[in-house]
């Protein structure tokens, strides 16, 4: 059920707030008669703000807030519904009007064409896509969206979000599937006061909203105090809100006339409120907490990632869709005292100066410094600030999105890491090494450090990884994202002197920083993973605490009895954060995981068999249910499990990996292999399937086979140690010690001071 109105809850307080203000002046002091702190923050919609924000309240009318998410009518639908044909691959959609509706004939889940009507609209510019209502309370976003843009910069055209891929009815990423689902992938960003309400037992949701779009209590909260202390004429010091978006206060920007670059008059004493507002909807993040809490860290309700590879470059440079967030927290903006709104006009969205950005630069960097050709080496008006500082990349085809980490250009980091640079972006006709020479011939050679070196050495596996990574976290001046970054990326064997980083970490003032330190423990001792995460169990935020307790469930049996009770409370608010995702398989298999660890292995195993209930094909889950099965001395269902998921996705290399652990175990050697041997065929990049079939290969007597597997290894994944460390000890035990020797001198340049590669060493010197 989806309503465009308030829900009964809302009405409920709505009408004491009514009630609240036909008697407002019925105290002998003009006091509301009842107290503002007995009353529960309700929502009261963008209409009860007009009246007194007027001028802000038309600003919003015409954003992107506004219009994130329309009913689908005439006057919100823009594109072409006038019968036309688009074709993508072997399929070929309508468009079309029928009875004053909007249709599209369309492949359905069974790859079948079907009409369906346009309920809702979503988004307007440069893109507009279109929801599609099915049973279950399912919105289902088409993947065919209209390009909203002018004809001259290619728009008013339907196009596909997957140009170059056939994404078949049976292909996850079909547009009726379960990875494209509004409810869970996008309605809490594009409405207000959105609510789930997701039962796992029908598979089906009553979503609601107050708001059908991104109204102010989106981002202020639910308004019903503020607007009873409007209108008994006195406020409070939080003016009856639940948060304080004003990160500006007393300070003004105050230019220098020697650096030519203004700086705040005071110093910013708090986590400024708007990032950590707008970061719950622009940031690449998981959800932990069923109900966001306006006010407080994104941490408080939001797992943001950090610069993983994939989603950013080595040097924190934008590479997936990861939205602005993670970008401005590495900003020097950001560490200055910018905020959101010294920028963007915040009802609007737009920028504050109009619609030149070169002109919202220049109230912080004077344009006679910086808008001339001594500074940025250009013709003028070649080139803007933004195409320097913020490169753009696409997304979804047509959305051009900027970089906002607001980064110097610097091809030397592309040379170094392959990082891409802003200069290139423009001069695709020249390499980095004439953007390097170039920037050279201008600003000399003394560039800075940068933690993008770091990380690119562990991903590639360079000798001393871990110590250039110790020197990043370290360094203070690096934002915390980048060194929780280079936590995550320390690889184990660690030496004592990176355990006492990593445990000095976990202390740290940036959660940034404390989530990477969790996940560096993996490399750690037990004992010490779980005594060192253990206080994290009471940390002020969150998704720190939930990160420490599936760090520390599998280890439980190990966690001192002064921590049981924290971690008992943090348990369910781990159980509390995967019930907030409740749609996903995954987030059962979580929950499968912690409760066979509790050893309750009936409730583990019947959240294994609801994640395989809600996504048959969800390989992961399979995979720990047959290993949940081994532990329980059921090989035969474990076998008969992996079994029938082969027979879904013969082609998913983790089921042959797990089939074949686990006929090995049941001394089933040469089918076992031949399934290990086949999972690293089908999955060649995955270091572990090959370190596993060639310890296999190596115990059932194959060691020459071994030996050449783990070579090859050796060459495809050079930052891999357990590859390296089985080689070595297989050729030691070979009697090829001289070969044997040479591997571990390389393991030692890689991981000075680690005992374990000391006591090899020795051993094959004499």
């Amino acid at each position: 059920m989806f309503v465009s109105g308030v829900t009964k809850r809302c009405m409920r307080q709505i009408g004491l707030l009514a009630a609240c203000l036909l008697g407002a002046a019925c105290g002998p002091t003009g006091e509301p008669s009842v107290e503002i702190s007995d009353l529960s923050p309700a929502y009261t919609g963008a209409a009860s703000c007009k009246g007194c924000h007027g001028p802000e309240f038309e600003l919003w009318q015409d954003s992107h807030h506004a219009r994130a998410m329309q009913h689908a009518t005439p006057a919100s639908v823009l594109g072409d519904f006038s019968g036309v044909e688009f074709r993508h691959f072997e399929i070929t959609s309508t468009f079309f009007i029928r009875d004053g509706g909007f249709f599209v004939r369309t492949e359905n889940a069974d790859g079948e064409l079907q009409d369906f009507p346009i309920k809702y609209t979503f988004g307007v510019t440069p893109l507009q896509q279109y929801l599609i209502e099915f049973p279950g309370g399912r919105l289902q976003p088409l993947l065919i969206a209209w390009d909203s843009r002018d004809r001259e910069q290619g728009g008013q055209r339907w196009f596909h979000l997957y140009p170059n891929e056939p994404i078949l009815h049976d292909d996850e990423l079909h547009w009726t599937g379960r990875q494209q689902n509004w409810n869970f992938m996008c309605a809490e960003c594009h409405s207000t006061n959105l609510a789930k309400n997701y039962s796992v037992v029908e598979d089906s949701y009553d979503t609601t909203w107050t708001e059908i779009n991104v109204s102010c209590e989106a981002c202020h909260g639910p308004a019903s105090n503020h607007v009873i202390q409007a209108e008994a004429g006195e406020f409070s010091s939080s003016m009856g809100l639940l948060t304080d978006l004003d990160d500006q206060g007393r300070a003004v920007w105050e230019m220098s006339s020697d650096t030519g670059i203004a700086s705040r008059s005071e110093l910013r004493t708090r986590l400024p409120a708007q990032p950590e507002a707008c970061g719950r909807c622009h940031s690449r993040r998981s959800v932990v907490a069923a109900n966001y809490e306006f006010g407080r860290s994104l941490f408080a309700t939001h797992s943001p990632v950090l610069l993983d590879d994939g989603l950013y470059f080595a040097d924190g440079q934008i590479r997936d869709e990861v939205y602005v967030y993670g970008s401005f927290v590495q900003s020097r903006m950001y560490q200055a005292g910018v905020s959101c709104s010294d920028c963007h006009e915040p009802h609007s969205g737009v920028l504050r100066t109009g619609s030149d950005p070169n002109d919202i630069c220049a109230t912080c960097h004077l344009p006679a410094r910086f808008a001339s050709a001594a500074h940025h080496h250009h013709k003028a008006e070649s080139a803007g600030c933004v195409d320097c500082h913020m490169p753009s990349r696409d997304y979804m085809v047509v959305d051009g999105r900027r970089d906002h980490s607001f980064r110097r250009p610097r091809p030397d980091l592309t040379i170094a890491t392959g990082s891409p640079n802003a200069c290139n972006q423009c001069h695709t006709n020249e390499n980095a090494k004439w953007a390097m020479s170039a920037t050279e011939d201008w600003y000399g050679q003394n560039r800075p450090g940068h933690y993008g070196i770091a990380i690119h050495a562990a991903r590639a596996g360079m000798a001393k990884a871990n110590g250039s990574l110790i020197a990043t976290i370290n360094d203070r001046s690096v934002p915390g994202i980048a060194r929780g970054t280079a936590l995550s990326e320390l690889r184990a064997p660690y030496s004592q002197d990176i355990a006492r980083v990593i445990q000095s970490a976990l202390a740290d003032a940036d959660p940034f920083v404390r989530l990477g330190a969790l996940r560096a423990l993996a490399g750690l001792p037990e004992d010490l993973v779980v005594g060192w995460a253990a206080p994290l169990l009471q940390d002020r935020l969150l998704a720190i605490r939930v990160e420490a307790v599936g760090i520390i469930s599998p280890m439980r049996g190990l966690l001192d009895a002064r921590f049981e009770g924290a971690f008992a409370v943090a348990e369910q608010e781990y159980v509390d954060s995967r019930g907030a995702n409740a749609e996903r398989p995954e987030a059962h298999g979580n929950l499968g995981s912690l409760y066979a660890a509790a050893g309750n292995t009936n409730l583990g195993e019947a959240e294994f068999q609801t994640a395989l209930r809600l996504d048959p094909r969800s390989v992961g889950q399979r995979a720990n249910l047959a290993d949940l099965y081994r532990q329980l001395n059921r090989d035969d269902d474990a076998e008969v499990l992996l079994r029938q998921g082969i027979e879904l996705a013969a082609d998913e290399a983790a089921l042959h990996h797990a089939l074949g652990l686990l006929l090995v175990r049941n001394n089933r050697a040469q089918e076992g292999l031949d399934e290990l041997r086949h999972a690293a065929e089908l999955q060649t990049a995955n270091a572990r399937f090959l370190y596993v079939y060639a310890v296999a290969l190596n115990s059932f007597g194959e060691s020459d086979a071994a030996v050449e597997l783990l070579m090859r290894g050796m060459d495809d994944f050079p930052a891999d140690f357990d590859i390296q460390w089985a080689l070595a000890t297989i050729l030691r035990d070979l009697g090829r010690n001289d070969d044997a020797r040479e591997i571990v001198q390389s393991l030692a340049a890689r991981y000075p001071d680690v005992q374990s590669i000391r006591d090899l060493s020795l051993a094959l010197q004499q």
